[in-house]
């Protein structure tokens, strides 16, 4: 039978960990039971550099069950999706298939099974997707759907209403370990591995305990690096109003000389001052875009490592995976 990690990234997560812990446990012993994971398969805890006791209650989950929690603590915070990344990569020698899932239990995970029964049916990737928004606040649901828009118009291929919640085999891991960008957006990269996929839908739930770790201001960053990572339709948009402004500049003139010729020359002193405004902030704009992809290239030729990890929990009969052998499978 297949070894199943579900991989949990946890940052600040010390009021809902226990929580998870059961619930994720209570899954796999379901799943034991029918016979459909190995009986050693496991959860696994990624601490992102948490400030709180998280680490201590993994360690805690580990020692009361050694077998089904397993822990990656990371030497700083990394951020969700490199934290996630770590996950994926130290579960892929040790486990068959992974499940990516978030801490807080809004993600249900009632629809695991139906996740290994897809996975047993010859998917290699597996996509929990949210059926409705009816629960979000009407500016979260507004905003959810451009996002999905725009990124579609800008030509990146991600799965609508799908977050992190997925299944992978382990060979589609990795072949997502071969993607070496520091820009990480990992909705817009799981399509580009190519090989068969399925969904799953659910019902989203409130949160459990704790407060939400993506505000408007990380969801906004997400957006424009998921943007800037699988397109360069921004410069081409910008490229196209310059050449507007240009037409509209030359109708401008055509207007300036006829008035000229005419005798119906106004002083117009404003709308001189509000068009260099406009034209200047345009240019500050079109300066400000390219130089965040020529930042996105400065970051990635340095090729600096994406994480660094502290510790590996794990059971002692596993095969072994050290700190170093991650970190040689991560460069």
């Amino acid at each position: 039978m297949d070894k199943l990690a579900i991989v949990v990234p946890c940052y600040n997560e010390e009021e809902v960990l226990k929580l998870a812990a059961d619930a994720l446990r209570q899954v796999l012993d379901m799943l034991i039971e029918k016979k459909k994971i190995a009986s050693d398969s496991f959860i696994l805890f990624v601490n992102d550099g948490s400030k709180d006791r998280t680490w201590e209650l993994i360690e805690e989950e580990h020692s009361r069950y050694p077998v089904q929690v397993c822990g990656v603590k990371l030497a700083g915070n990394v951020g969700h999706q490199f934290a996630l990344t770590a996950g994926l990569i130290t579960a892929m020698d040790i486990s068959d298939v992974t499940i990516s899932i978030d801490a807080d239990l809004q993600d249900d995970v009632a629809v695991i099974e139906e996740m290994i029964d897809k996975f047993h049916a010859g998917s290699d990737i597996v996509y929990g997707v949210r059926r409705e928004r009816k629960t979000d606040t009407f500016f979260k649901r507004t905003t959810a759907q451009a996002f999905y828009k725009l990124m579609g118009l800008m030509g990146v291929k991600t799965v609508y209403n799908h977050a992190d919640f997925r299944l992978m085999s382990k060979r589609a891991v990795k072949e997502f370990s071969k993607y070496k960008e520091t820009n990480l957006f990992l909705r817009g990269m799981m399509p580009l591995i190519g090989y068969q996929t399925d969904s799953v839908y659910y019902d989203r739930k409130e949160r459990a305990a704790g407060e939400s770790k993506y505000p408007l201001k990380k969801m906004l960053a997400l957006a424009f690096n998921g943007i800037s990572s699988f397109s360069v339709k921004p410069i081409s948009f910008i490229l196209g109003m310059g050449l507007f402004i240009i037409f509209i500049s030359l109708l401008a003139l055509v207007y300036a000389l006829f008035s000229y010729f005419t005798g119906h020359v106004v002083p117009g002193w404003t709308s001189l001052i509000l068009s260099i405004w406009f034209l200047g902030g345009l240019q500050l704009l079109a300066i400000g875009m390219v130089g965040q992809y020529i930042g996105k290239v400065y970051i990635e030729v340095k090729q600096r490592p994406r994480y660094n990890i502290e510790k590996i929990l794990q059971h002692e009969t596993d095969a072994t995976v050290n700190v170093s052998e991650a970190e040689d499978r991560e460069d």
